[in-house]
């Protein structure tokens, strides 16, 4: 019983919950960063031309901009025994084990399907990378929204976000070296099979024991209309088990519950693209600016990322991409993809070390301070990249926008979680119009200290309270009393959040905003792989890579001057 105990409290500890979530966190980007890195090599290999493969590459963040709000606005008012969160993280989860499957299979695959199996081949192939690319990008999105549930206080907040962008960096960083190692000669070849079985059967074990810690994690699963109803489900007092004869009767009762719950969802489904259309047309003009400033930021950075290595094969070592294996021009190319990885990798470095001191600095200078500083960096140190000849100087500047990488992992998600946890303030135009007749029918009704003491209310961003908090040790709930006045405005919080619980639904959640600012990183990586070809083709340079990526870099910083970053900048810009 003590050792049950003892298990319980490890588990429900804050630290140990943080590094559950984000273990996802790092499965997920060692997954994409091997994964992806390898797949270009498999699509050549398998007669798949350059400007196709490029094509195949796009396919995840294509989808991704299309599906990643429809399952932000669909978890936000999605209600399970296992939460809103983990039923949509699970589901795409099962997609990226699906792929590391198909991919290093396509062949076997194919064979089993038909005798002319390369043209099959391919298409598993280019299904399995799709496929990797999609879920493994679209599953980030329910995964921050999951740890702003968790951790709603602005400063425990902007600390789980600094492992998540530790987590991102680090699963970077051992992505990037699995597919240099020589898998094929390893001890695990004569189990597993040739290189690619090896590395994606290892993606694979690693992955899945990522998933498996989320199942620890303790996600708020009590609906709003439970809450209401009566105490949290966690500290009601147990209730007496009903008699035998009746237990029959409430399995039935149960199962016709959780099909109703079924058909319901479904429902909510088929009626999500409109309500999504809806949704939009009223994007908050704090989420529209930090939007704006993001999409500008990483369109800078991804120019940068994606064609890096290219730009030190060709621009600094002068090789040629196009040359005939052997040959000097091909040799001198490969080596500067080399070390064009090398600058890649050590800008995860310079992302892990940023990120174990953003909490720090943050606290330091201030989150507009850093934010700016990391935004006007980037531009600068592709200026270097572009005047400078020297392989030193240009790895040491690419190694250092891990600064702005990891800023931007961390500061946007932050503000996004600032804005719903002090709703009132930043986004008090944008309650649904339920929240406003319930307000204008609560003011007329008087409140019970007794009534709601006993109660755990919502806060305003649509979960039943926050697991951990400032006010509160990490193994105990926070009281009831302090759940409801962690808005500055706690009158105006009462009011919104007693009523019925069909209307106590927010208009707005914060995974819907996630999504539109995950949906930004997804659009910085089509925009410069549709146009970038065309802008080297033309300067027939390509350093115009790096000046691309500076030009970016320079827009940033305008629109980043126009974000919020607290109460007196809504009256500054008359958001």
């Amino acid at each position: 019983m003590a050792q049950r105990a003892w298990g319980s409290m490890l588990f429900h500890n804050r630290k140990t919950q943080l590094l559950l979530v984000n273990s996802l966190t790092f499965g997920l980007e060692v997954c994409l960063a091997a994964g992806i890195t390898y797949v270009p090599p498999l699509l050549l290999e398998v007669g798949v031309e350059e400007k196709f493969m490029t094509m195949v590459l796009g396919i995840g963040p294509v989808l991704g901009l299309v599906f990643v709000p429809l399952i932000g606005s669909a978890s936000d008012h999605w209600h399970s025994s296992y939460g809103r969160r983990r039923p949509f993280i699970w589901m795409l989860c099962l997609g990226v084990l699906l792929s590391l499957f198909v991919i290093p299979h396509a062949s076997s695959l194919a064979s089993l399907f038909a005798l002319n199996t390369r043209p099959l081949e391919i298409a598993f192939l280019i299904l399995g990378i799709g496929l990797l690319d999609f879920c493994g990008q679209v599953c980030f999105t329910p995964l921050e929204a999951l740890l702003s549930d968790l951790f709603q206080e602005p400063d425990n907040c902007r600390q789980a976000f600094s492992l998540y962008a530790f987590m991102i960096s680090l699963g970077g960083c051992i992505g990037y070296l699995l597919p240099a190692i020589d898998w094929g000669a390893s001890f695990l070849a004569p189990y597993l099979g040739g290189q690619e079985t090896c590395l994606f059967s290892l993606l694979a074990v690693i992955f899945l024991g990522c998933v498996l810690a989320t199942l620890f994690v303790t996600e708020e699963a009590a609906t709003q209309a439970d809450v209401l109803d009566g105490p949290a489900l966690k500290d009601a007092p147990p209730k007496p088990s009903p008699p035998a004869c009746c237990s029959c009767q409430l399995s039935r009762s149960s199962c016709l519950l959780q099909a109703r719950h079924m058909v319901q969802a479904l429902r909510n489904l088929c009626t999500l693209l409109p309500r999504l259309h809806s949704l939009y047309c009223r994007i908050p003009k704090v989420i529209r600016r930090l939007f704006v400033a993001e999409l500008c930021s990483w369109m800078a950075l991804m120019t940068f990322m994606l064609f890096y290595t290219d730009f030190v094969g060709e621009g600094l070592y002068h090789g040629i991409p196009r040359a005939k294996p052997g040959t000097d021009a091909r040799r001198h190319y490969d080596e500067g993809v080399r070390m064009g990885s090398l600058g890649l990798f050590l800008q995860c470095v310079t992302s892990i070390f940023f990120s174990t001191i953003m909490d720090r600095m943050v606290k330091q200078f201030g989150t507009r301070a850093v934010y700016l500083a990391s935004v006007v960096f980037f531009p600068v140190a592709a200026f270097v990249m572009c005047l400078s000849h020297s392989v030193i100087v240009v790895t040491i500047s690419a190694a250092l926008t891990g600064f702005t990488f990891s800023a931007l992992q961390i500061l946007p998600y932050t503000l996004a979680s600032l804005y719903h946890h002090e709703k009132q303030v930043f986004l008090h135009k944008y309650k649904s119009k339920e929240e406003e007749g319930a307000a204008r029918s609560d003011k007329k009704s008087a409140f019970s200290k007794g009534h709601l003491s006993s109660q755990k209310l919502p806060y305003q961003n649509g979960h039943a309270g926050s697991l951990f908090s400032s006010s509160s040790s990490s193994s105990s709930p926070p009281a009831a009393g302090s759940a409801l006045c962690v808005s500055s405005s706690c009158d105006v919080s009462l009011m919104m959040m007693v009523g019925e619980p069909d209307s106590v639904a927010p208009g707005r959640g914060i995974c819907l905003d996630l999504a539109i600012l995950d949906s930004a990183f997804l659009l910085s990586q089509v925009v410069p792989s549709l146009f970038m070809g065309s802008i080297v083709q033309f300067t027939q340079s390509v350093t115009a890579y790096m000046v691309s990526a500076a030009g970016f870099g320079l827009v940033a910083i305008y629109f980043a001057t126009k974000v919020v970053f607290d109460k007196s900048d809504m009256a500054k810009y008359s958001v």
